[in-house]
């Protein structure tokens, strides 16, 4: 390194320390101090405002909620429906009264699924959308905001819709249903099918192929059968009131 562009740590500490002393005593460290704190405000205001979502007014879509509730029980639950009850079957994977049950349960159990009006005065969604809505994404794997255009309820609604469903079923339903048979379950479940013809027969097996698309290439060979591609195989049992 040439002398020029030799430097003396000492002087820069100095000059350092000097340049602090006058900020120190400038009479506009306390004006800038505020300004900062200021700042700093409306930046957590932001952050803040981002994390609950959209303010109203601003992206904000008027869905006409009771609108999709007239037309889901115009469709699927008055006295004579638009749709027959096997294309509810189909579409639901239940029967009606089932879906009713199911509804009449959530809504005693649970204050979310109750319809309400919120802090605005506006009538909420019903618990006929809101599980209407879970149910076929959790049927068909769809979007959350797959339905919005006929059942009017958003992405954000869905997706909570979904996940206190889940619990509500497993908080309602999981001790008689989500559970393996145990020694009297399994002998009453023979005792219906003997008499059914079925000596020895606990439920109907039934199987079916899933592909497995992530399955590495050094296994495709065990997982290949009729079809070319990797698969497993699923294997369900049902008894006949399909309690397991």
């Amino acid at each position: 390194m040439s002398s020029g562009d030799d430097f003396d740590l000492s002087d820069s500490s100095s000059s350092d320390d000097s340049d602090l002393d006058e900020l120190l005593q400038d009479d506009d460290l306390e004006a800038t101090m505020l300004l900062l704190a200021v700042k700093d405000l409306e930046d957590r205001a932001k952050l803040l405002n981002r994390r609950r979502g959209f303010v109203f007014g601003r992206n904000h879509i008027q869905r006409n909620r009771l609108l999709g509730h007239e037309q889901l029980m115009e469709d699927y639950f008055a006295e004579v429906p638009t749709y027959p009850a096997h294309l509810f079957r189909r579409r639901y994977r239940m029967r009606r009264s089932l879906f009713v049950r199911i509804v009449k349960d959530c809504e005693l159990h649970s204050n979310y699924f109750k319809q309400r009006r919120n802090a605005a005065g506006v009538m909420g969604f019903s618990a006929f959308q809101k599980i209407s809505a879970a149910m076929r994404v959790i049927a068909y794997g769809i979007p959350a905001d797959y339905t919005d255009e006929y059942l009017r309820i958003g992405e954000d609604t869905t997706t909570e819709s979904v996940r206190r469903f889940a619990r509500m079923i497993i908080k309602l339903y999981g001790p008689t249903y989500l559970r393996a048979p145990n020694e009297d379950d399994t002998k009453r479940l023979m005792e219906i099918n003997e008499k059914r013809g079925w000596p020895g027969m606990l439920g109907s097996l039934d199987c079916m192929h899933w592909t497995l698309k992530n399955c590495p290439k050094a296994w495709h060979g065990q997982y290949c059968g009729k079809s070319k591609d990797a698969t497993i195989v699923l294997e369900a049992v049902a008894s006949q009131d399909l309690w397991i």
